[in-house]
């Protein structure tokens, strides 16, 4: 019927068919002639095609192949297959020279005048998993706290001059929440001092962006909690039993991140959760390797590594890796007395070097190891000595849950409380301030 009746339409309008006819041919060539020429610039454009050489051949991969529906065929054993790259830079990390003072040793200064940087409510970006105030937190101590270096000091914030260090760029955190939250805290640092006309956020996806328009310049999160490509991509569903991750390939992530200026990467969390299995990218038949999360991590680093060594924009691209943000699971770690968590802690740890189960050496190990073969191409924002003794830092019972609480949960504040993430405003503040020292 739909047929017929197009006929009729057309026979009783012969000449705006053909008329129309004529402008779809013109559409369809005009289209040719576009791609064409994009495919010219393309292959003539040096900077592109060093970035698509570092991609994965996607006559390989599809960058789709793994999401949140994956699943192992059969699981076995780790086969003991290695991750390797040709290293050219022995150097120390930037962050280790030792001709610069070590900004990441010093402690906690009480500081109410020049702290916080930036008011909770002034800032419409701000999560509700990190507003410890809004959710009913009336102690706003963890406000005031300052980070004092031994033998120095930290550069002071400069709102205006970090914009300057942004303008015409794209910085861009990849990573998991907590990566997450150190985003928001450099967004509501530097947001204030652009008009609301002139900035936006993008809705919260697997690539979120703040833009600020008279910079020219984008605050940016990507979402890759385990670095490589994963079933746990997706930024809201990746609540999953089973752990799978493509140790090889960060195709997904690394066709966003691969064109941003300054790039900060973190990683540690997810890979303390059990097993990890790992589905190589060659492997068809859906048979996947189990490996604790450390090992699975190494290799996860190691392909990330192999990127950032054989980047041929390192020379003007800024590479930063953060080490891993402690929790605070069990009081008795600093308070033998104790048999809660962080729930109630108002004060920092005063212990010198306290060191306590939330953060693992032989993984900081692993991960200094990899990053000292890298040397100058990646800076180190050493933040886990400093947030460890941050014990009262953490939302606790104050942020939004999603879920509903129990009776028996409510009725013990601990059981639920939140001592991984951190209130903003706050310590993820401080690892904003190293950003701003080192950029």
């Amino acid at each position: 019927m739909v047929q017929i009746n197009v006929w009729k339409w057309s026979k009783r309008r012969p000449c705006f068919q053909i008329t129309f006819l004529i402008f779809m041919v013109f559409i369809a060539a005009t289209s040719l002639f576009n791609e064409l020429k994009i495919q010219h610039f393309d292959h003539h454009n040096p900077q592109i095609q060093s970035d698509r050489n570092h991609l994965p051949n996607s006559n390989h991969l599809n960058p789709t192949e793994i999401d949140r529906f994956t699943e192992c065929s059969s699981t076995e054993k780790y086969s003991g297959r290695k991750i390797e790259w040709n290293e050219n830079d022995r150097l120390k990390p930037v962050s280790d020279s030792e001709k610069e003072c070590d900004v990441f040793s010093g402690k906690w200064v009480f500081d109410n005048t020049s702290h916080p940087l930036y008011i909770e409510s002034s800032c419409p970006y701000m999560s509700d998993q990190l507003a410890c105030h809004k959710h009913g937190r009336a102690d706003l101590n963890y406000q005031y706290w300052r980070w004092q270096p031994n033998d120095c000091n930290l550069k002071r914030w400069n709102v205006a001059e970090m914009w300057e260090k942004l303008r015409g760029k794209r910085l861009m955190f990849v990573g998991d929440s907590l990566n997450r939250g150190q985003w928001i805290s450099l967004v509501c640092l530097l947001q204030s001092v652009v008009p609301a006309n002139k900035r936006s956020m993008s809705p919260n996806a697997h690539l979120t962006i703040f833009r600020a328009e008279e910079y020219n310049a984008s605050i940016e999160f990507l979402w890759a909690p385990l670095l490589v490509d994963s079933n746990s991509d997706d930024p809201v569903n990746h609540r999953l039993g089973d752990r799978i991750i493509r140790p090889d390939s960060a195709y997904r992530h690394l066709s966003k991140w691969a064109d941003a200026d300054i790039l900060v990467f973190n990683t540690y969390l997810w890979w303390r959760q059990g097993p990890v299995k790992l589905l190589w990218k060659s492997e068809e038949n859906g048979v996947c390797e189990e490996l604790d999360g450390q090992g699975a991590m190494e290799l996860a680093m190691k392909t990330w590594a192999k990127w950032v060594n054989s980047d041929d924009n390192h020379n003007k691209r800024r590479v930063f890796f953060v080490t891993m943000s402690p929790t605070h699971q069990w009081g008795r770690e600093w308070n033998p007395k104790s048999e809660g968590n962080c729930y109630g802690e108002n004060h920092p740890i005063t212990e010198k070097k306290y060191w306590g189960s939330g953060s693992d050496l032989p993984t900081m190990t692993m991960v200094e190891n990899i990053l000292a073969r890298l040397g100058s191409k990646v800076t180190v924002l050493n933040i886990t000595q400093l947030s460890e003794y941050r014990k009262d830092g953490h939302p606790s019972i104050y942020r939004k849950f999603w879920e509903t609480l129990s009776p028996e949960q409510l009725s013990k504040p601990e059981s639920y409380s939140d001592c991984i993430h951190w209130c903003l405003p706050g310590v993820p503040d401080v690892w904003n301030e190293l950003l701003f020292h080192f950029l």
